[in-house]
């Protein structure tokens, strides 16, 4: 139904009410029992004991349930038990996080207005949002949210802010006459006041039109609930590895079992050992680690502002290779500000954003005092006085109440050295004809301390350029004459290409004998004054976050609902369209299918006047061209979109519930700069997570070849499973975790997005596992025969030397594992995390080693010490031996 277009007496005929006296109550009652109540329906959230089971649903916990049965099958109850523990570990970390990402999200909630006012009965009353149905006739003033869309056939100055909804920066002017156009967009509806937007002007009553899911708001909220969260970069990657790990550990016990009875053993024996490959394969602690990695990267990103509600979602962003960034409150601040000022052919520029009463004002480079040019200063004050708006302080901040054009003229002044208190003394009004979007200008009648009367106008240039008679020029008023009428254009198209929203401001002094009714009569005859303009300026730290973003292979582009000019400007200014680039606005976006806009999208860096359609299209078209793509925005327009991304940011102050819910990661700061810190702790998690699979697989291979050899050469196995397990778990496990704490490497954000088909074992580190592995295990293997061959009646003490020699070997091998390049690349003793984690590990080697309580279970024995020496030289060679084969590789 298109509402605006219909008149008021048809909206009451379709609705099955009357404005004078609206519904009566068993009529709301029957149809809130047809329609259902007026919110927007939510999915339902698992229990927190289906939150539980969720965290073990990934193909690695699987796997080691798997192993958990058949450790104990085979009577292996404490390898059995220490499996679960480390599966339970894993799943609690995962439940905690996200359950905090929940609770951070409930407080937070502030969507849908709690009350409204409603004529029921003919009487006006409060009454909860909810039971708003269609039909009502409700009012709303300044500061009221609006509860449902409704169709408005009264209104006085209403200006409402739809930013939520459109993008628009600047609030909309209300009408109640019906409007013309057969698919107007939300934006130009303007007889509309939709759901979930605030009134910041004036005061409008109109009918409800639509409640709940019918609502515009309920539109998106069903799209949004339609649209599948795609698997992140980093869950295919760990379903990938799982695969891989499964099928060696398969291959392995089906070699070893074929092998060992084909030498003559029993092949219950066999497959014992094959199981002990098998555990030697998979890394155990590897699910707990990630989890861990992610989740401090998340504590770092929380200090930083950034609130992560999915673990895998944090390394998505390392490979983000496009941010699809709101412009409204994303890019910009969200707060007009008054930029330039023109009078009698002179242009100033005016420093300081947002409402912020701190700034300077210049003439070219020069600056100057505003109160010295009667011209300027007559306009900020007029300016000031034809004004509806406030700014108080507020702690360290500003705040505006009010419409932030007004707002601006506001600040401006403030900044001038005018006081807004004083102005109110000095010029008393007296009368007022308030704004309306027909003449598109307001006007008061002041009386000044000497009793004389003055009409201030203030309203858009080229309405009240017709009505001047005469022109402020220099400091003189001459008459308005073609000539000053040329200028004043050439300066209005000037700051309208600057996207600068001009409002002009002229005056006429009334005579004694004057009266006037009309806004007809005090609207002629103007002296025009001169202009303000001004924009919602871009954010101070975007400029250079967009810089490096572009220096790290990431193309930004704005998605915006402003017009296409603005758009174009404020990208320009942050350096985001560059001169070949783009602008596509929304009716030739419309026109395109995804598969068209493909062809040329690559070279689009602004989206203006888009729909919430028109944003999922261009997040597929972007995802089609390979691209991993992540979607900023604040709206609830932004939401289908930011779901259907590869990762969605919501801004957390001004960010409707919607958008958080269906985001990934949350801007507490609304600072689109945070994105950037947020990709380099993204990129950094990944490569710290390269760093300790390569470590923790590495140190496996070394295992699974000492044993293998061992079975081949028809030896005894030089590792028992308990020793293995140790190992894996314990040993392996601290000196991973201080790899998940690395500092990023200084190149980190010069290095173009890795593409999101590549393995995890790319860039060389494959041939670093095997070749690595293949050391570690000669040299357990070397350390095993010799003491084995020296003591041939105690093989214990040839086991406990082989898994001393395995343990130090990893652990020399870490340092090796903090750069691709060589492991004097960077300072081995950078990671002071990993120094204590190495040093640990040693205290528990030897603990399992000489305390006489461990001995049994871990199957060891004291070593003596000349036994040492040839433990560390042969546990360092594997990370001495290839540095040059490394080197030569030259992975980045």
């Amino acid at each position: 139904m298109k509402w605006y277009s219909l008149s008021i007496q048809e909206v009451e005929k379709i609705t099955r009410t009357r404005h004078e006296c609206g519904l009566s109550a068993s009529e709301v009652e029957n149809r809130l029992r047809e329609i259902g109540y007026n919110e927007l329906e939510e999915r339902k959230k698992p229990s927190l004991f289906l939150m539980f089971l969720e965290q073990f649903k990934d193909f690695m916990v699987l796997v080691l349930l798997i192993a958990t049965v058949i450790s104990g099958l085979l009577g292996e109850y404490l390898d059995a038990g220490a499996i679960i523990f480390i599966v339970i570990i894993n799943g609690v970390l995962g439940f905690i996080q996200e359950r905090k990402a929940e609770e951070s999200l409930q407080a937070l909630k502030e969507l849908s207005a709690p009350q409204m006012t409603v004529l029921r009965d003919e009487k006006w009353s409060l009454v909860p949002a909810r039971e708003v149905v269609t039909g009502d006739i409700v009012k709303f003033e300044s500061g009221d949210r609006v509860g449902a869309d409704t169709r408005i056939f009264h209104c006085n100055d209403l200006s409402i802010e739809e930013s939520s909804m459109t993008g628009e920066s600047v609030p909309v002017k209300k009408t109640s006459r019906p409007l013309d156009g057969s698919d107007l967009p939300i934006g130009d509806q303007e007889n509309i006041a939709f759901m979930g937007t605030m009134v910041t002007q004036g005061n409008g009553m109109g009918i409800v039109v639509a409640t709940g899911m019918k609502t515009e708001m309920g539109k998106i909220a069903d799209l949004l609930q339609t649209e599948q969260a795609l698997i992140t970069p980093l869950q295919q990657r760990l379903k990938q590895l799982g695969s891989i790990l499964i099928t060696v550990a398969l291959m392995l016990t089906a070699l070893v079992v074929m092998v060992g009875v084909w030498q003559g053993h029993g092949v219950y024996e066999m497959f014992l050992a094959g199981v002990s490959l098998a555990v030697a394969a998979i890394p155990e602690g590897l699910p707990a680690i990630v989890t861990v990695a992610l989740a401090l990267g998340v504590q770092r990103m929380i200090k930083r502002n950034a609130l992560i509600r999915k673990l895998p979602s944090v390394e998505t962003l390392g490979c983000a290779t496009v941010i699809c960034s709101d412009k409204t409150g994303t890019l910009t601040q969200n707060e007009m500000t008054v930029t330039t000022l023109w009078s009698g052919g002179e242009t100033l520029k005016v420093t300081g954003t947002g409402y912020h009463p701190r700034g300077e004002f210049y003439n070219h480079s020069q600056k100057i005092s505003v109160q010295q040019n009667h011209s300027l200063s007559q306009l900020l004050s007029c300016g000031m006085i034809c004004n509806h708006a406030s700014i108080r302080e507020k702690g360290d901040h500003f705040i505006l109440e009010g419409d932030p054009t007004e707002g601006a003229m506001v600040a401006a002044g403030m900044k001038a050295g005018l006081s807004p208190d004083s102005l109110s003394k000095d010029f008393e009004i007296v009368k007022e004809f308030p704004f309306d979007s027909n003449r598109k200008m307001m006007s008061v009648i002041v009386k000044t301390r000497t009793g004389e009367h003055l009409i201030i106008t203030k309203g858009a240039p080229e309405v009240i350029l017709p009505c001047s008679e005469r022109i402020r020029w220099g400091n003189k008023d001459v008459l308005l004459s073609d000539k000053y009428i040329k200028q004043v254009n050439n300066k209005i198209n000037e700051l309208a290409g600057e996207a600068l929203r001009t409002i002009a401001v002229a005056i006429r002094p009334l005579k004694s004998f004057e009266t006037i009714h009309s806004s007809q009569e005090a609207e002629r005859r103007l002296t025009f004054v001169g202009m303000e303009g001004m924009i919602d300026p871009p954010r101070q730290e975007v400029k250079s976050s967009i810089e490096e973003c572009h220096a790290a292979g990431i193309k930004t582009v704005m998605i915006t609902g402003d017009h296409a000019i603005t758009a174009a400007a404020i990208a320009r200014q942050i350096n985001l369209l560059p001169a070949t680039g783009q602008v596509l606005d929304g009716n030739a976006l419309e026109k395109m299918s995804v598969e068209q806009l493909q062809e040329v999208i690559e070279n689009v860096y602004v989206f203006a006047r888009v729909s919430p359609e028109h944003k999922l299209k261009i997040v597929k078209a972007f995802q089609q061209k390979g691209h991993v793509v992540a979607m900023t925005g604040d709206g609830v327009n932004d939401a289908p979109a930011i779901k259907a991304s590869n990762i969605g940011i919501a801004m957390g102050i001004s960010g409707t519930d919607v958008t958080k819910e269906a985001s990934s990661l949350i801007l507490r700061d609304d600072n689109f700069a945070t994105i950037k810190a947020a990709v380099k702790e993204g990129r950094n998690i990944y490569e710290n997570i390269r760093k300790f699979i390569r470590y923790l697989l590495a140190s496996n291979v070394g295992e699974i070849l000492a044993m293998l050899f061992a079975m081949l050469l028809g030896l005894p196995l030089p590792l028992v499973p308990i020793q293995i397990l140790w190992v894996n778990l314990v040993t392996d496990g601290l000196p991973a975790m201080a790899l998940g704490l690395d500092e990023p490497e200084k190149d980190l954000m010069h290095r173009g997005p890795r593409p999101v088909e590549e393995s995890i074992f790319a860039r060389g580190l494959g041939m670093k596992v095997v070749s690595r592995g293949f050391l570690i295990g000669i040299a357990t293997m070397a350390v095993f025969i010799t003491v084995y061959q020296r003591s041939s009646s105690e093989l214990i003490m040839a086991q406990t030397a082989a898994f001393a020699t395995l343990v130090m070997a990893q652990l020399i091998h870490v340092f090796d594992c903090r750069s691709e390049q060589s492991i004097f690349h960077r300072n081995p003793l950078g990671n002071p995390y990993l120094i204590w984690s190495v040093l640990s590990s040693v205290v528990l080697l030897l603990v399992v080693i000489y305390i006489p309580l461990f001995q049994p279970i871990f199957h060891t024995t004291a070593l003596p010490f000349s036994q040492w020496l040839l433990i560390l030289g042969f546990a360092a060679l594997p990370t001495v031996l290839p540095g040059g084969f490394v080197k030569k590789s030259k992975d980045k």
